[in-house]
């Protein structure tokens, strides 16, 4: 893939797409299966740069694990049957690694440093940092552990409950895993319901987690055992073909095996309140629900996007903000400064990005605001390193009067490695 990618007249989008393997899944199943006890086989694993940082570091740390594909097989040993690193654990550009992984390593006892790309460095990990403190790990980082690397001296650790201050799966996730090796039990409370994998996954893997509406809690020094995991499409990534299907002309589009845990699918519920002409068939109701999802080319209109529903589309909003410039009306999306610590603040890149094609679109202090219908044009535009925002911009470039240059666009192979290869494939 080229650093600069050139898209030009596209007059519709026909035809049929397999949507790449749950980005957040295919994490999960990698960490969940190194510490487990036995075989666990992964199918529709995302191969993407994120996850396979993911297989890297634990690979790092002693664990056996051959990929083929998107298939993977981990011979795991238990949390004890990790070894410490002889080097520095990088995350490359994954958030969800650094985090889940400081869970599982402020309960073992020996020293990790965590670390990934400048990107990563800019993020914050006081939100995990702090609670993990509170369950006595010993976690050391730049400003006070407010950014990487992060330094893990692991031991023993006490359950605690825990009042989320930010709505956020990731440090959820870290907490329950810390939680899953300490004395007593944990319990962590949401402030508005976000992706519910870890819990899903976990009980899959044997481990009891009892769930109560926002409030999520787990017993320490439960083992877990090899599993197989079937991984669905990832919905965040389906929602760039949902939304080209919705707006490029003379359009129709099946994306197949999309994931629709209710927890995720936000996006869908924003597809209905703008008037998509979708319809959802062949759907699965496993642990992990799934289906496939028809659109074609809609009449929208604008809408506003607020409340909590943000936790369940928070990855979809820079495509969602695209699709909003082709809706007749105004659409406002708030209740969304998580966008600001993203891999980049997805709430000025967009806006900046999307300006530049000639879209009406302002930013706000939580959020933005969209004027449709607007026209757009051809121009040069970056992803800045952020994979959604390339995607997003590549989608844009469909229905751009004129030629888009890309720039940065190998970006978007952080969690679709195939992206422009199935754009590519739709073009008519």
């Amino acid at each position: 893939m080229t650093n600069r990618h050139l898209i030009t007249d596209v007059t519709s989008l026909q035809g049929t797409v397999e949507i790449p393997g749950d980005k957040s899944i295919s994490h999960r199943a990698i960490m969940f299966g190194s510490i487990a006890d036995g075989t666990t086989t992964i199918r529709n694993f995302l191969a993407g740069e994120d996850c396979l940082s993911t297989i890297s570091c634990f690979q790092k740390l002693g664990v056996t694990i051959q990929q083929d594909g998107t298939n993977v097989t981990i011979e795991g040993k238990g949390l004890n049957g990790l070894q410490e690193a002889k080097e520095l654990l990088d995350v490359g550009n994954s958030g969800t690694t650094i985090r889940l992984m400081t869970g599982i390593l402020s309960g073992l006892p020996y020293h990790s440093v965590l670390a990934g790309d400048a990107s990563i460095a800019k993020r914050p990990m006081t939100r995990v940092v702090e609670p993990l403190r509170k369950m006595g790990a010993n976690i050391e980082g730049r400003e006070q552990g407010k950014y990487t690397p992060l330094s893990i001296r692991g031991g023993k650790l006490h359950g605690i409950t825990y009042e989320l201050p930010v709505a956020s799966a990731q440090v959820k996730s870290a907490i329950l895993l810390a939680g899953l090796q300490a004395e007593g039990q944990t319990t962590v409370i949401e402030p508005a319901r976000t992706r519910n994998h870890t819990e899903t996954m976990l009980q899959m893997f044997g481990v009891n987690v009892n769930t109560n509406d926002r409030t999520i809690t787990i017993e320490g020094n439960q083992k877990l055992t090899g599993t197989d995991i079937m991984v669905p499409g990832d919905i965040s990534s389906a929602a760039f073909f949902l939304t080209a299907g919705a707006i490029v002309p003379n359009s129709r589009i099946l994306l197949k095996n999309v994931g629709l845990n209710e927890t995720r699918s936000g996006m869908i519920d924003v597809l209905l309140a703008m008037g998509a002409d979708f319809a959802i068939i062949n759907e699965n109701h496993s642990s992990e629900p799934s289906g496939d999802i028809e659109i074609a080319t809609s009449n929208l209109k604008g809408t506003e996007i607020n409340g909590d529903i943000i936790p369940r589309l928070i990855d979809e909003i820079p495509i969602i903000a695209l699709m909003a410039t082709q809706a007749e009306g105004t659409t406002i999306i708030s209740d969304a400064k998580e966008l600001k610590v993203k891999e980049t603040n997805r709430i000025d890149t967009v806006v900046s990005e999307l300006t530049k094609l000639g879209a009406d679109i302002t930013a706000t202090d939580d959020g933005m605001i969209i004027k449709g219908k607007t026209p757009l044009t051809g121009g040069t535009v970056n992803s800045h390193g952020d994979h959604r925002i390339g995607m997003m911009l590549a989608i844009a470039a469909t229905i751009a009067q004129g030629d888009v240059i890309l720039e940065d666009a190998e970006a978007v192979a952080v969690s679709y490695p195939n992206f422009f290869e199935h754009l590519q494939q739709l073009m008519k």
